[in-house]
């Protein structure tokens, strides 16, 4: 018999409301939901909290973290991919695209290896064994200043999940770090360079931009449409930036970093997503726009947790607040994600719809986890 899951006496997050009502599951999917506070036998009473679709992760560096948890220390991939699935099932988030960086600096002292196919071929193992509690994809970073992007780009084909893949550009004064004073910072703390590695780091990039960056482009453009992946911008600063990624076919815009590179996103139906510890901090780590700057002119449409998993509910909360509307603050990291990578399974509560739900609570503001479902399976 197919396994029977309700949950009741919850405040369920619909798609455009929340409701007092119950949800029924059997097996992976939601087969029914009604309204009002009763609890049948046999029901998991939620007891008023929140009942919400599961989070849908698009960009994060998580699994990076965990294969490298401090500079040149490589740790077990297989322990790591668990470890770092488990941590993203105890957010709340039930389905991610892990972000690895593809393209490569052959110089060994850059500490930008090739890595990228050897830990998607793990990843996929440990799927295939079952071992993993959450579904995952693949979100490639294409990073344009580099030696190797090309060739590596080529090492990944349609079987291998690649949802999304973003153009990255870290050319130094301009998109994310337009203040090289941020980027030196930044890259000095990740890769321990000193002033003369750092400057030799900033000659190369723009070397390389100049070299491959318009070839990488193209490339990339191609490699996306080869996988059946959506095509992502990163950290568009002008007009310019962003009807150069409408003229590749980009609708999703990451990290945008001013107010006038987000409306022109929007004017040309390109969605905008942030960082969750942007809105979670009050602001950028990098000096860029604020992620509640945005919310607050209509111009913010997914979150991503970026560096930080537990701050993607979080920000869902938050958003909930600033627009007096938690059904709409929860789509930012559930159906609209979701929506913007072509997942039509999940993201929802609606019958049909895969049984990824999250239970949750708030104290003071502070979203607290009560359980996790994946697949209509208890996973945290």
């Amino acid at each position: 018999m197919t396994e029977e899951l309700i949950f009741a006496n919850a405040t369920v997050v619909l798609p455009n409301e929340t409701i007092t009502g119950a949800v029924k599951c059997e097996g992976d999917s939601i087969v029914d939901i009604s309204e009002g506070a009763a609890v049948p036998a046999g029901a998991i009473d939620c007891d008023g909290d929140f009942l919400s679709p599961g989070l849908v992760e698009l960009h994060t560096d998580n699994l990076e973290r965990h294969i490298q948890p401090r500079p040149k220390v490589d740790w077990p991939h297989a322990a790591a991919i668990i470890a770092h699935d488990a941590e993203l099932a105890g957010t709340g988030i039930t389905t991610v695209f892990d972000a690895l960086r593809i393209g490569s600096i052959r110089r060994k002292e850059a500490n930008y290896a090739k890595y990228a196919r050897g830990l998607a071929s793990e990843l996929w193992e440990l799927r295939a064994a079952d071992a993993l509690k959450i579904s995952h994809f693949l979100h490639l970073r294409a990073e344009v200043c580099s030696e190797t992007l090309a060739e590596e780009l080529n090492e990944f084909g349609a079987e291998d999940r690649v949802g999304l893949v973003s153009l990255m550009d870290h050319t130094p004064g301009q998109r994310q770090f337009r203040d090289v004073s941020k980027l030196e910072a930044y890259v000095k703390g990740k890769h321990g360079f000193d002033d003369e590695g750092f400057q030799r780091h900033i000659a190369e990039l723009r070397e390389m931009r100049a070299i491959y960056g318009d070839k990488h482009e193209a490339e990339t453009v191609k490699a996306a449409a080869r996988f059946g992946a959506v095509l992502a911008s990163h950290d568009d600063t002008t007009e310019g930036q962003v009807e150069t990624s409408a003229g590749y076919g980009i609708r999703l815009a990451e990290f945008p970093t001013t107010v006038e590179a987000a409306r022109a996103c929007h004017a040309h139906g390109i969605k905008v997503m942030m960082g969750a510890p942007n809105l979670i901090r009050g602001g950028s780590h990098s000096g860029n726009v604020a992620a509640q700057e945005l919310a607050e002119l209509e111009l913010l449409d997914i979150v991503s947790s970026d560096y930080v998993p537990a701050a993607l509910l979080m920000s869902a909360v938050r958003l909930g607040e600033i627009w007096g509307d938690m059904a709409r603050g929860l789509s930012t990291v559930t159906s609209a994600p979701a929506d913007a990578v072509r997942l039509e399974d999940r993201g929802r509560i609606e019958v049909g719809k895969r049984a990824d739900l999250i239970r949750f609570g708030l104290r003071g503001g502070t979203p607290g986890l009560r359980g996790v479902w994946s697949r209509g399976q208890r996973v945290a």
